[in-house]
């Protein structure tokens, strides 16, 4: 196989797949590895593909993300509700994961000022923090996207995986009871599928308006998923298949969790 044609062949099926690992595509198209990352690469520099940690993902179908004020203030009390809910999992010493979501900064924000270690690729997480002097913050770097304030691609991936937490916290686009959880921007799901990956328990902080929904970048299946937090407004339907899964689903309204 030509270079060109080995070139075509990865872009069609980054783009058909959404995301493919270099292990799979040295395989695909018999070459090593290193051949694959430096057409990696060069596929990026072009605008074909961009690279992830381990592989690369597609920009055929890149959604750009809702603005971070507009996140913040959509079910703003909901997301009060569940991020104070949320710290109430959280004890002294810890080690914790928060992703970029605008239900993490709200954690951030009523976090009290205990000895913890807090990791996490939000800037706006990280600024509430910074003026808790007891609390340890972990920046994971990486590409920056204005949107969100939030830093994904490879460096961030590759930062979470130097880490091992007792606990995530992370929001997410759309859940669905069959399908799991999903993003609309593919990089965001690398970082948060990371995140997972690196916490011994995961808290999946949801208002209503995500119940039902799927977007574009599988994130997880609810094998991952230790608890969810949501408010008293989440579809009743979908609260039982969860917890048919064995998901604790933790229901809060301002009278406290139900």
């Amino acid at each position: 196989m030509l270079a060109a044609e080995r070139w075509q062949k990865i872009v069609q099926l980054v783009n058909e797949r959404g995301s493919v690992r270099v292990s799979e595509l040295s395989r695909l198209c018999e070459v090593t590895e290193e051949t694959i990352r430096r057409d990696l690469d060069k596929l990026e520099s072009e605008g074909k593909l961009l690279r992830s940690h381990g592989g690369a993902v597609s920009v055929k179908d890149q959604q750009p993300e809702t603005p971070y004020f507009e996140r913040e203030t959509t079910n703003a009390e909901e997301k009060r509700l569940i991020a104070r809910e949320a710290v109430r999992h959280i004890g002294e010493n810890e080690r914790i994961v928060l992703d970029a979501s605008s239900t993490a900064w709200y954690v951030a924000r009523e976090l009290p000022n205990i000895p913890l270690v807090v990791l996490t690729n939000s800037i706006k997480a990280a600024m509430e923090l910074s003026v808790k002097d007891r609390i340890r913050v972990i920046s994971t770097g990486g590409q920056l996207l204005p949107r969100s304030l939030s830093y994904v691609g490879p460096l961030a991936e590759q930062s979470l995986d130097h880490y091992h937490v007792d606990k995530a916290f992370l929001s997410c686009k759309g859940l669905h009871a069959a399908r799991g959880i999903s993003e609309s921007n593919e990089w965001q799901a690398l970082v948060k599928r990371k995140m997972i990956e690196i916490a011994d328990a995961v808290y999946l902080l949801a208002d209503f308006s995500k119940f039902g929904q799927q977007a574009l970048a599988h994130v997880a299946g609810w094998r991952d998923i230790d608890y969810v937090i949501t408010d008293e407004a989440a579809d009743d339907g979908i609260v039982r298949e969860l917890e048919a899964q064995a998901v604790k689903v933790v229901r809060v309204s301002e009278e406290g969790p139900g």
